[in-house]
């Protein structure tokens, strides 16, 4: 705490006391209330220096914690993605069996998302070698993992449900596959047809109709499963057909004349 020294005696005019400090006493004042400030600041030091040094320290050790951990973690999902790539690679050079060995580190000690695609690199290998009950057993494990990503873990019970259609009840089809099959939803199309084939064989054909006509003319699908709708729903007496002139167009059908109708097929 600062001492407050404002007044000091001397000798005024005509021998009275008072009046302003003299130069001596105004520097003599501030060297006074500097060394006050000093060990003020000294003894604040010596009573919360310590604690404040140990939050600093510890803030530090903290901030370097982490970015060691993070550069790991990064350096570790960059090395799970070179893997996955270099497996995709061998993929696609139909090299599966090297790619599924590739990837098997990974279904151990795998991020999720790096895991799921191990798990479906191993599916598409053992479908290769014409080993279904092995590719099932991998696409269930996608579709269990409570860390698979939600659209992987779709896609894993579509595969699923595909390879398995002929052994499964179409009452099951329909409920496994029920929360896709809602217009917008990522693989709309794909569970719906297969939603479709499975109410048919149920003999439910008026609903089946109905999924094929919304597969039809849904025009976020591929042209070829649309065509492959419409071909089912007209079957089953439904029109998936909004408009004939653009659809006739996309056949290749030549609309100016030249078969006595007004329509020809081009060339």
């Amino acid at each position: 705490m600062a001492l407050n020294l404002t007044k000091s005696s001397s000798k005024g005019k005509g021998g009275e006391s008072g009046g302003a400090p003299s130069h001596e006493d105004d520097v003599l004042i501030r060297e006074i209330d500097e060394a006050v400030r000093q060990d003020d600041a000294l003894n604040f030091a010596k009573k919360y220096g310590p604690a404040i040094a140990g939050v600093v320290v510890a803030g530090l050790l903290g901030l370097g914690g982490y970015l060691w951990w993070d550069s790991s973690r990064e350096a570790k999902l960059e090395a799970q993605s070179e893997i996955i790539v270099s497996a995709l690679d061998l993929a696609g050079a139909n090299d599966f069996k090297s790619a599924a060995e590739k990837v098997e580190p990974l279904l151990a000690d795998g991020s999720p998302a790096a895991r799921t695609a191990a798990r479906f690199i191993q599916a598409s290998a053992a479908l290769q070698r014409g080993e279904n009950g092995k590719a099932l057993e991998m696409f269930a494990a996608i579709a269990k993992d409570p860390e698979t990503p939600a659209p992987m873990r779709d896609l894993a019970v579509i595969r699923e449900v595909s390879l398995r259609f002929d052994d499964m009840k179409p009452a099951d089809v329909i409920a496994r596959l029920k929360p896709m099959t809602a217009p917008g939803h990522a693989f709309f199309g794909s569970a719906a047809e297969l939603t479709a084939m499975a109410e048919l064989e149920a003999g439910n054909r008026k609903q089946a109709g109905a999924l094929f006509a919304a597969i039809a003319t849904n025009e976020d699908q591929p042209e070829t499963l649309r065509s492959r709708a419409r071909q089912m729903a007209g079957l089953l007496g439904v029109d998936a057909i909004e408009d004939v002139t653009k659809l006739l167009k996309d056949e290749g059908v030549d609309m100016s004349g030249g078969n006595g109708d007004g329509i020809a097929r081009a060339d």
